[in-house]
């Protein structure tokens, strides 16, 4: 144990002297070899070297503070938790975290420049005969947490991004990183290129506040080169939908706050839970970042917000409907990819509309799961046909399940009027709705199927219908839209469209899903004027939609209409 005190003292001691003979400009070009002139001078002005770190393992606090005093250095501060390491080194060692007791310190050292910049102890306690003595060994040997580190002075994403390109361009690699909640800064870990002519191998990005958008993009790429951990974290989304589901259904979200802590005895005593069992779904959860946690406890960040029953876009009928009959169901795909029956048909023995039409509870819930990815819906208002019907014209919204689309036309359009086609037992949650919005002057509700389109509408609303029909079905269906439309009459289809080029999309994993729980599919935009084409229809053309959706704009094959209502 004295040897490996001594032996911490004398890596603490190296790491005080590189800090105090290293600036920022003399630092860069030993880590990146070849950077010098003007991309030398962008980095200068965008990030400023701040410390260099190093991992010890002292038996107690008052080693380390001993440890400490002999190198001149002082904590101006007890050690505060190191997430980022504590994990590292839980992943490295398949360690539990809590086994890890990990703090860091920051003391000031004063530079040969001029400057004050910092040594970043992390501290990992190892008692005499502690089963943490082969960890400490090895990272003494290995020094994977020994890095040095630069801060970036205006933290904005174009800026991060900047950097983090800048460091591939000369050779870095990421290394991954990580959001600390309790001093609530992001880091940005790469390996220095082989070339490196300084001792430290890892470089750290330091970023005050919560940076975790660009993170995702800099740990997809870590991740790339780690394909073993890149499938164990695929091989895991079960786990993710049902943590989901969980705090959805619990009404954790809704016992939660974003602008404070909640501790967790707290919540568990609100929600009916056991407060151990409650902590580690919230530890989980905090690392998709769906709550955070400080001292007072977990509070909500914006995309656990949605999970809230009373937000507003609330995705919480998604979570409850994704971990639920559809989870259930997608046990089945492979037999579905080998036979072609519908999974779902297999589990509940009926397709999924019948069984959600007998139990009211799951069919209001899949209504209200459609509802909640209503954001697609945001610019469909604005569209050339709706804004040209605007004056007094009748959209008919086919299949509109409990109106939603409808109800943000007739909010946006005040003299437009509205007919929804429904079936039965959807019909009174759509009428509710829409009541609700002051629309009722304003719509007429028709039950029945797609056999019973009312004519003479002027804007016709298929959205989110056709994904979930074979193409004989959608042929009839759409054949039914053009026996009902004027020739004058616009056909607006909502749908999310396969990319031409193979790209990601979540038309892709929608596709899938079809598959699986409905017998529909997801289709390319060539085949949809095919199908619009055999119903007597034309594609006019086809506009953007958030989350990845697209609004097909069709007319009647030969119609004379050309004029504003175009979306061209």
């Amino acid at each position: 144990m004295i040897t490996a005190l001594s032996g911490d003292t004398s890596r603490l001691r190296a790491t005080v002297d590189f800090v105090k003979e290293q600036d920022t400009a003399t630092l860069l070009p030993l880590l990146l070899p070849g950077l010098d002139g003007p991309e030398l001078r962008t980095l200068v002005e965008r990030c400023d070297f701040s410390h260099a770190a190093l991992l010890v393992f002292p038996p107690d606090q008052a080693a380390l503070d001993a440890t400490l005093a002999e190198c001149g250095l002082a904590a101006d501060a007890p050690p505060r938790p190191s997430v980022v390491v504590r994990k590292r080194l839980a992943l490295r060692h398949k360690r539990c975290e809590t086994e890890l007791d990990v703090g860091v310190l920051r003391p000031a050292v004063q530079c040969l420049d001029g400057a004050r910049r910092t040594v970043e102890v992390f501290a990992l306690t190892v008692p005499p005969g502690s089963d943490l003595a082969p960890v400490a060994a090895h990272e003494r040997e290995r020094q994977h947490e020994a890095h040095v580190a630069f801060e970036v002075e205006a933290p904005d994403p174009l800026v991060l991004r900047g950097l983090c390109a800048a460091f591939g361009q000369y050779g870095a690699t990421p290394d991954g990183g990580g959001y600390n909640p309790h001093e609530n800064g992001t880091v940005f870990y790469f390996t220095a290129p082989a070339a490196a002519k300084a001792a430290y191998q890892r470089v750290e990005l330091y970023v005050p506040g919560d940076h975790r958008d660009v993170l995702a993009a800099h740990l997809d790429e870590h991740r790339e080169r780690q394909p073993a951990e890149s499938l164990l974290r695929l091989l895991t989304g079960a786990w993710t939908t049902q943590a989901l589901a969980a705090f959805a259904r619990l009404g954790v979200a809704d016992a939660m706050h974003q602008e404070r802590g909640v501790g967790v005895a707290e919540l568990a005593r609100d929600v009916g839970a056991l407060a151990p069992n409650l902590a580690t779904l919230l530890r989980y959860l905090a690392m998709l970042g769906v709550v955070s946690e400080d001292r007072d406890g977990f509070r909500l960040t914006d995309t656990g917000r949605l999970l809230r029953a009373d937000a507003e876009g609330s995705m919480r009928p998604l979570a409850l409907m994704y971990g639920g009959p559809f989870y259930e169901s997608f046990a089945g795909l492979g037999h579905t990819v080998l036979t072609g029956q519908v999974a779902f048909e297999q589990r509940f023995g009926e397709n999924h509309f019948d069984h959600f039409a007998r139990d009211p509870e799951l069919a209001e819930l899949f209504d209200l799961s459609m509802a909640a990815g209503s954001r697609m819906f945001d610019p469909l208002p604005t569209h050339p046909v709706l804004i040209a019907a605007a004056e007094g014209g009748t959209v008919v919204d086919i299949a509109g399940g409990n109106g939603e689309l409808l109800r943000r036309i007739l909010s946006a359009h005040p003299r437009l009027y509205g007919i929804l086609l429904e079936r039965p037992h959807t019909m009174e949650t759509a009428r509710r709705f829409l009541g609700a919005a002051g629309h009722t002057a304003r719509c007429t509700f028709r039950a029945g199927d797609f056999a019973e389109v009312p004519a003479g509408g002027d804007v016709y609303l298929l959205s989110r219908v056709l994904h979930d029909w074979d193409d004989d079905r959608c042929r009839e269906i759409l054949r039914h839209c053009a026996r009902a439309m004027p020739d004058t009459a616009d056909l607006l289809v909502v749908e999310r469209v396969l990319p031409a080029d193979g790209s990601s999309s979540l038309a892709t994993a929608w596709d899938l899903h079809m598959m699986c729980n409905v017998g529909g599919r997801e289709r390319r935009a060539d085949h949809y004027a095919r199908l619009f084409a055999d119903a007597g229809l034309t594609l006019v053309d086809r506009t953007p939609l958030p989350l990845d959706g697209s609004v097909l704009h069709v007319r009647k094959t030969g119609s004379t209409n050309t004029g504003a209502r175009s979306g061209s």
